[in-house]
């Protein structure tokens, strides 16, 4: 098949192919940076690894770096550093959400108790940092200092939103930006840097990532309402749930009755769907076309990041890139 902007489309598997040597190396260093002093901490870290992530974030970071023309040794501990920063993040937002799984298993607080696992997530921030800083190059750790700020203000300005139905689009655009956007940009800007890219190389590639990001987030707020727990991996319905009012929620609203907003009021004061039913708010969603709105509003994201990696020179990662496009925005979980 031929793709506008590149040669023969690859397969999911021929994508991870590319880098399925690196990704192993990747998971060799994560398992030794997460070692600790604490026999708890490097548990929990030990079972994180283990809890079947499909290390996305890494695998864009090595694909941006390969496809760069390089990579080697600092692309494989900055592959690592992006999924221990990735973990931690899973780790706190767990302990916030009073989360009770994740990835089809029991979430690490429920396992260890809040106080443990804030901070094992805290160790394994710093321990993500420690490796980072052995490469000694300031841009790296101007990079990771911006992101986890960025997400961390992301999480707070999420927390004094919870409960609220006057939720809109643009807020929810600054949400995704900063806690999912933000970091598939870094890994991408790491890819680059990793590769001793140019500049311009490094700023489109983190463009191209950012709008994959978008894309990534919105398609996992619509599979919150419409997956299945089996395949999501935690219960349907949870963001709501969580108090969360996500882009499918306020494209419905925005057409809601007045008796159709006390039904999401009702969840988001209760935080169950004791007095509604989940059925109830699906099918308000799906009645005010809130699903098909966001599926078209993640398509532009996606859309935006075909086009800019289609501008680059066609080679098999160009290509890889490409298709990752069609990943993120068709898969299932």
């Amino acid at each position: 098949m031929e793709i506008e902007g590149a040669g023969p489309a690859v397969t999911a598997a021929e994508i991870f192919e590319l880098v399925r040597e690196d990704l192993r190396d990747v998971e060799t260093a994560i398992d030794i940076e997460s070692v600790a002093s604490v026999d708890t901490v490097t548990t929990i870290s030990k079972y994180l690894q283990q809890s079947g992530g499909k290390r996305l974030r890494p695998a864009l970071l090595l694909l941006c770096a390969r496809f760069s023309g390089g990579g080697g040794k600092m692309a494989i501990q900055l592959g690592a550093v992006v999924e221990m920063i990735h973990a931690a993040t899973l780790v706190h937002d767990d302990v916030i959400d009073v989360a009770q799984s994740r990835r089809g298993r029991p979430s690490a607080n429920v396992q260890w108790g809040n106080h443990t696992c804030v901070l094992a997530g805290d160790w394994l921030y710093m321990q993500a940092f420690q490796t980072a800083l052995r490469e000694r190059n300031f841009h790296v750790l101007d990079l990771l200092i911006s992101l986890t700020q960025m997400m961390v203000e992301g999480e707070l300005i999420q927390l004094d939103r919870i409960g609220r139905l006057s939720i809109t689009e643009a807020d929810c655009m600054e949400l995704v930006d900063r806690k999912t956007a933000g970091l598939f940009s870094a890994c991408a800007r790491l890819g680059a840097v990793a590769a001793s890219a140019e500049t311009a190389d490094e700023d489109k590639l983190g463009d191209f990532a950012w709008n994959l990001g978008m894309a990534f987030q919105l398609v996992d707020d619509l599979l919150d309402f419409v997956s299945r727990e089996a395949t999501l991996g935690k219960p349907v319905g949870g963001d709501l749930k969580e108090g969360k009012v996500t882009l499918p929620l306020v494209y419905a609203l925005e057409k809601a009755s007045p008796e159709e907003r006390a039904l999401v009021e009702t969840i988001l004061e209760d935080r169950n769907y004791d007095k509604v039913s989940f059925a109830d708010i699906y099918a308000m969603v799906e009645r005010h076309d809130g699903f098909q709105r966001t599926r078209e509003r993640a398509q532009q994201f996606t859309d935006r990041a075909r086009q800019i990696v289609g501008e680059f020179p066609d080679s098999p990662y160009q290509r890889a890139l490409f298709t990752l496009t069609d990943l993120v925005t068709e898969r299932d979980r």
